[in-house]
Formats: C-alpha cells, structure tokens, sequence
C-alpha cells in the first residue's frame, strides 16, 4: 500500500512540474557570482506566472558604474518588450521576483537602472536567456 502512494505522489509532483519551463541564465560578466533560474507556468486564467530566483547576485550600487536597481524584462510575441518589475536586493543570498502577464513569454532579461520605472531598457544587461516552450 505505502508503494503505491509513493507512486502515486511522485508522479503527482512530476505531472505538476512538467507543466512549467525553466529556464538558466547564463553566467554574467558583470556580477559573474549570480545563479540565476526564472520558471514559466500557466495558471488556471491563463495568465502566464513568471518566477525569478537569483543567488549571490551583488547590490546594483555596488556595480561600476554603481545603479539603483535591477530592472526584469520580458520579451513577447513580435519582439516587443515589457518591464515586469525590479528585483529587491540588499546582498542577499537570494532575491526572487513573482509577477503574472497575460503574454506569453519568449525571452527574459535582467538590466541595472538608475530608475525602476523605465518603459524601455536604458542600463547595463546583466543576463539573458530564452524560454523553450
């Protein structure tokens, strides 16, 4: 009996999971310390759920040039770009951002602002990546 919900929970977690796309960014130039996965899923509005985990990524102001903050980018369908947000970081461990569109979500990258509330990149990128689904 206890085979068989074993069974049955791991292959509940592996049907749950494989409904999302994750994605790695590449190592960066200019914080090389960062590790950074975003995961893509579609809740039941089909709006799109965006997951942003960095770790070891260092402050924006300790960059050089030093920035305020770092700014999450979003490319959609016909290559328009879209800001979904900044990343809180105070040389945390870990720094996370969670935010929904109702776009569905080709690429993702990260830049450092001197303002959080650009309607376009103006910064440094930090990293790039692109989802596979």
């Amino acid at each position: 009996m206890t085979t068989i919900k074993s069974l049955v929970i791991i292959g509940t977690v592996a049907l749950m999971t494989s409904c999302a796309s994750t994605a790695k960014f590449p190592v960066s130039s200019t914080v090389p310390a960062a590790d950074i996965t975003a995961k893509k899923k579609q809740d039941k509005n089909k709006n799109y759920v965006i997951e942003l985990t960095a770790h070891n990524l260092a402050e924006a102001s300790r960059l050089s040039p030093p920035k305020n903050n770092y700014s999450v980018w979003i490319v959609v369908d016909y290559g328009v770009t879209k800001n979904v947000g900044q990343l809180t970081n105070k040389n945390a461990k870990k720094s996370t951002l969670k935010t929904t569109t109702p776009f569905n979500v080709k690429e993702i990258f990260i830049t450092a602002e001197d303002q959080g509330n650009l309607t376009y990149p103006a910064g440094v990128e930090i990293s790039r990546t692109t989802f596979k689904k």
